[in-house]
């Protein structure tokens, strides 16, 4: 923003209707290398145009602007050891809501940890800590299965399932691991074919955990007939805790295919080439 001041920016943004396509990918080239620092400029003459096709310009610009933030957080979130889903989940969110903080989200995820907490008692066993979660989540706060709106992409962003109390199989997972791993306990996500879910393990205790069926609990041999009923080879990854990266990876493969199935083919593509991101060597 320093290397042009305000008039000189002015000038340039009233470019972007031009007729020559040079001079227009010249324009936008220039208003591209100064970086994410001239949003609110280019907002601020959004606002004040009166001319659809400079306002519609500026959108592209800022949408661009904001979506080579989204892949540097991404590709950053992918090098760091720690990979941390609720970092991972809100740059995910960030896709269709960019002005949202990571603090904001983390404070409305916390709110429910403390809900939890409050109810929750670490000398219980397994089951009944599991269940003590359940009755808090799905019984007091009223999160439940979106099947209304499933193939929403409502679902995918963590801020609207946490407003709105409904998710999809991934994002009430997310929600659940969250909380537990804040509570300490050994908690999981397990990637099924077409049904995302949780175990609790330990060296002593395995379960499961249906976060999209309010929290039913079930065993290794219901896993068995699931896949029997899908006709699945069984496989040990079916069964055992995947990685933070997985279930960023089947969020984002979600999100692709409800805009697919919603008719929005370009936002399809630019969360495909998120998902090229964590495929990455």
């Amino acid at each position: 923003m320093d290397i042009l001041n305000e008039k000189e920016l002015t000038a340039l943004v009233s470019l972007l209707d031009d007729q020559d396509p040079e001079v227009k990918d010249h324009v936008r080239g220039k208003i591209i290398s100064l970086g994410n620092d001239i949003i609110p400029f280019l907002e601020k003459k959004w606002e004040d145009s009166f001319d659809p096709v400079i306002q519609k310009e500026i959108e592209d610009l800022v949408h661009e602007l904001q979506f080579s933030l989204l892949k540097e957080r991404l590709r950053s979130w992918k090098k760091d050891s720690d990979q941390e889903l609720l970092q991972g989940l809100w740059i995910i969110n960030t896709f269709q809501y960019p002005e949202l903080e990571f603090e904001t989200l983390n404070a409305s995820m916390h709110q429910i940890y403390f809900d939890v907490w409050t109810s929750f008692d670490n000398h219980l066993s397994p089951y009944e800590q599991v269940r003590t979660i359940n009755s808090v989540l799905f019984h007091e706060l009223k999160f439940a299965a979106n099947t209304k709106n499933f193939h929403s992409p409502s679902n995918s962003m963590l801020s609207i399932v946490l407003d709105s109390k409904r998710g999809n199989p991934i994002s009430l997972c997310s929600v659940y691991l969250l909380v537990a791993k804040k509570l300490g306990l050994p908690i999981y996500g397990v990637n099924l074919p077409n049904l995302f879910v949780l175990t609790f393990k330990t060296a002593e205790t395995t379960f499961y955990i249906n976060a999209f069926n309010k929290g039913l609990i079930f065993t290794r041999h219901d896993i068995l007939n699931y896949l029997e009923h899908l006709k699945y080879e069984p496989k040990e990854e079916y069964f055992e805790p995947c990685e933070n990266i997985e279930i960023i990876r089947r969020t984002l493969r979600n999100l692709k295919l409800s805009f697919e199935k919603i008719g929005e083919p370009e936002k399809a593509h630019e969360v495909q080439e998120l998902l090229d991101i964590l495929y990455e060597d």
